[in-house]
């Protein structure tokens, strides 16, 4: 994502332009095979950094369940094998957790955040959501691991939510606030 021409509607509140980069699917992927969320986002966001002049944001995000050593992990979309579903993954988990109880089932959602300019980072924000797996999916919004991610805060799945909720609550939503009162700052801008 190219992030271009922060303007201000009022102190703190950000407003920004987002446009893709220009020929996207035509660029050079980048290969996500770092071990942590940030260095995968930091290193995409470098690596299109370099093929535009302005700021470019990149993410990577997935789920972290601790009883499973941490899996899925960064490994979150290929979890259950290369192009498998969200239905495959979600059932891979659940076969995972088969027999586990209570704080065995404790999750969180992760997503890191990071900004870059000509190949230059500017920052990296993280943000997570804390949850717990269903023993069944649940739901008929979201997706990913959605239909089986409990917010007990919420008294909800991820998947039963509205849009303006799971912006609110969502490891993404938390990290792109981060990542507005960033550029809020005078710190690329020269405004504040």
């Amino acid at each position: 994502m190219l992030a271009r021409a922060a303007e201000f509607a009022s102190p703190g509140e950000a407003r920004i332009a987002l446009e893709l980069l220009p020929e996207f699917e035509s660029l050079t992927a980048f290969e996500e095979n770092a071990p942590t969320f940030a260095e995968n986002a930091i290193g995409k966001a470098l690596h299109y950094s370099r093929f535009c002049r302005g700021l470019v944001f990149a993410d990577d995000s997935g789920l972290v369940v601790p009883s499973l050593g941490g899996i899925p992990g960064v490994l979150s979309a290929r979890y259950a094998g290369p192009g498998a579903s969200s239905a495959e993954r979600n059932a891979k988990l659940l076969g995972a957790l088969r027999g586990k109880h209570g704080g065995e089932r404790a999750a969180h959602f992760v997503c890191a955040i990071a900004l870059a300019q000509r190949g230059q980072a500017k920052a990296i924000v993280t943000a997570c959501v804390d949850g717990e797996i269903l023993e069944a999916p649940r739901g008929e919004r979201g997706f990913g691991y959605d239909p089986v991610f409990y917010v007990s805060a919420l008294g909800k799945g991820f998947a039963e939510i509205s849009a303006q909720e799971k912006n609110e609550y969502s490891h993404r939503g938390r990290a792109f606030r981060k990542l507005l009162a960033f550029l809020s700052c005078d710190t690329l801008t020269g405004q504040s």
